[in-house]
This record gives structure tokens, sequence and C-alpha cells, in this order.
């Protein structure tokens, strides 16, 4: 018995399904009032989807152009993500049943096609080809931020806005903007870390320089910061000379182990630990302890898990493949932790979840509105890529599958005396 594809979709999926299914072979499933058809337009969608069943198949084929998602905004496919978090998912069919699946798909559908080329080569295989050496090796690092932050600064400047901030920001009321929140975000971290006219500030992993130019822009403090992009840093000291900073902030290009000044009143890391690795905690956060005056504070901002349980690395995925390759997170209670084994008092934490769902949003939103723009500059696939990452990365902040925590540590005297008031009013 041979079936057709859209037979094949009902056995596994059943009609019951939030989506209509059409395939080149000419036939049709899945539900015929669903409000989007996904379109499976030629085999080697077909062989995606058979030779890696669930995300990683569907993304490689609506990446490569070979299944189209018909009834959805490519730019901001939020609303059809969250039909595959709803309770639905494939059935069993009976033995017999996939026996007639196996011989109608045939032997060439279990074949592997060309993959995309954005897709990193899988955990196992990095320490010989794709990414290379060690996780998180000074090399391999360095690759793996080439990979995602390196696509350019037009198409970045098109996604994030003129903030240019690639991190949560912080919304102080429900209707702001997203420039007024990456302002009130960068506020928020200074007035945590106490900053004052004549400080220094080290702002690791700094992006585009948003931190340095806030902070030596409203609170009269000199900064430094360093990523390991350097069309981050071109960009960032281009800025910063712009605006006639660049005497008080210096953004660096390089390894944040390389900074050889001392004697820092703060230190900022917004949006690095996610890279680092969670073995590495220790000498990371060692390493800024390190770096303080005594009575200096640290505010990490980093991407969490709900729990302290689950593993760290998620190994196969879409976002392990495509989006941030040998990216790590774990819950706050590990990052605490860490902290203060390395000396930090820790005096505040903060869960803004809520307010990174709404950043990925206005993000995606962006994208949708400049998708012409944003094909021309980085390709269809890649800006597919991002629509998918930006839209999940929404659901699972507002789902509570991920989390964003602000922790905030101080380097107190040996007799226990600090600078962190009886009661803290950071004023934002």
């Amino acid at each position: 018995m041979t079936l057709s594809i859209g037979e094949i979709s009902d056995r596994i999926f059943g009609t019951d399904v939030p989506f209509a299914v059409k395939a080149y072979d000419g036939s049709t499933g899945g539900n015929p009032d669903a409000v989007v058809t996904i379109d499976i337009s030629n085999e080697r969608a077909l062989r995606y989807l058979v030779t890696a069943p669930g995300e990683l198949g569907l993304a490689r084929a609506y990446i490569m152009g070979d299944l189209d998602v018909e009834g959805i905004d490519p730019g901001d496919p939020y609303d059809f993500l969250g039909l595959f978090l709803d309770g639905f998912g494939p059935k069993r069919p009976p033995t017999g049943e996939l026996v007639d699946i196996a011989k109608s798909l045939g032997l060439k559908s279990f074949r592997v096609p060309e993959l995309p080329a954005q897709e990193v080569v899988p955990q196992w295989r990095r320490t010989v080809e794709g990414l290379r050496g060690l996780r998180h090796s000074r090399r391999r690092d360095a690759e793996a931020i080439h990979h995602h932050y390196d696509v350019s600064n037009d198409f970045y400047e098109l996604v994030l806005g003129p903030s240019m901030a690639y991190t949560c920001a912080c919304y102080p009321t429900a209707d702001s903007t997203l420039e007024q929140a990456q302002e009130h975000k960068f506020d928020l971290v200074c007035k945590k870390l106490d900053l004052k006219p004549g400080m220094r500030l080290l702002d690791i992993g700094c992006g585009w320089g948003g931190m340095v130019k806030h902070a030596v822009e409203n609170y009269g403090v000199t900064a430094l910061g360093v990523t390991l992009s350097a069309e981050q840093a071109s960009w960032a000291q281009h800025n910063l000379k712009k605006h006639g900073l660049d005497d008080r902030a210096e953004v660096r290009h390089g390894d944040y182990r390389d900074i050889t000044e001392t004697d820092f009143d703060a230190v900022s890391s917004i949006g690095l630990t996610e890279h680092i690795g969670v073995k590495n905690y220790p000498s990371y956060f060692k390493f800024n302890y390190d770096k303080l005056k005594v009575g200096g504070r640290m505010l990490n901002h980093s991407i969490t898990r709900p729990d302290n349980k689950a593993p760290a690395l998620t190994r196969g995925g879409f976002i392990n493949r495509y989006v941030f390759p040998d990216g790590e997170i774990t819950g706050v209670g590990t990052i605490i932790s860490r902290m203060q084994d390395q000396g930090f008092e820790i005096r505040h934490s903060e869960d803004l979840r809520e307010h990174y769902a709404r950043t990925t949003r206005a993000w995606c939103k962006n994208l949708s509105a400049h998708w012409d723009e944003c094909v021309r500059d980085a390709g269809q696939q890649v800006s597919r890529i991002w629509g998918l990452y930006l839209a999940g990365s929404s659901i699972g902040f507002e789902r509570n599958h991920i989390q964003l925590h602000q922790v905030l540590g101080e380097k107190v005297e040996p007799n226990g005396t600090g600078s962190y008031p009886l009661r803290p009013d950071f004023g934002v």
C-alpha cells in the first residue's frame, strides 16, 4: 500500500492539528480549516523532515526555502510557533502502518540532504571540524562569537533599533518603547553599581558599547569595554568618538582574559555569562573579583534556567546548531553560589523574565518591519533563522522555560565593612 505525503502526515499527526498540509506530490493533509498551511514543496524538504523529525528537521527545510508556511510573517512567526507548544504531538502508528509509511517514503527519503550553510556541526564533532579546539578555549569562543555576532552592523541596526543594545531591556511601564526600556536598563545597572563621577567601570562583553556610553555620558565615569567581536568593537569605538566620549571611554576588541588593568570601582557583565561555560564560572568570577577595588560591585546580567538541575548545554537543538553554538545556561542559584565562592557578598537578585519576552517581541517586530532590507543584507536563510530564534525566544520567556537574572555582588572589606546601604533605593 503506497501512501501519499498527506496521508502519511495524517497517520502520524492526525487531522485535529492547528495546520493544514500540502505537498509536492499533490496530496493534502492535516486540518483543512486551519489558518496556516505547511507547504512541503519538494523532495529535499521531505528528507529533512524524515531524517531529523522535530524542530531541527522543520528548521532545516524552512531555512532552505524547501518548506513554506502560508499565512505567517517570516519576520515574526510568533503565532505559528506558539501553535507547536500547545499540546499536540506525533502519534505512534501501529507496526503495520509504520511499515507502509517506510515503504511509501522509500530509501532515498532516509538519506540526509545537504545541510544549511549556517548550521554548526553536532557538539561531539566540534573539536575536529566546524568550531575548533576544546569548548570555551579562547580560539573556539572567538569562533562561536563570530558565528553569531558578526552578521553585519547594518542588520543589527535594523533589528535592535537605535540603541544597538542586544540584551534584555527593562520596561519602566507597559507602554514604554524598546528604546526607553533599553535606556532604563542601562540606568538600572548604573544605579545598582552605585556609579559616581570619577569612578572606573569595566564592562565585559560590551557589545556595541551601549552600557559604556550610557555610564560615561550620564554618570561621569571612565569606562573600558571589551568584546570578542571585531564588528562590534569597530562600531562602538566610532560611536564613542562621534559623541565626543573617546577620551573617557574605550571599547577594545579582545578576550576579557587579556585585560591587565585593575582597581576598577565596578564591573558590569551584561549577556556574557551564557557564552563562557558553567565549568568556567569559578575562574570567571574570580577574575572579576580580582579586578575590583575593595568596596567595588559587580553586576551579572544573564539568561538563566528556571532551576539548577537541567543540563547547562542543550545538544542538537535549533538554538545550539544555529544561534548560540556552545552556549550554556543554568539556574540563578548556580550563578549566586559561584559568585559567593569567589568572595562576593550577594546583595541583590532580580528576575527580568517578562521584560526579555517583551524585548524579543520588539526585535521580532523590527525584523518584520524591515524584512526586505534584512534579506538584502544577510540573505533569506539568515533572516529566517532570526525570525525563528526571536519568536521562539519570546515564547520561551513568556512560558517560563527560560529566565533572565541580574545578580549584584560586592567585594567587602576583610572585616565585613561594605558600601551597600541599609535599604537600597535604585531610583528607577
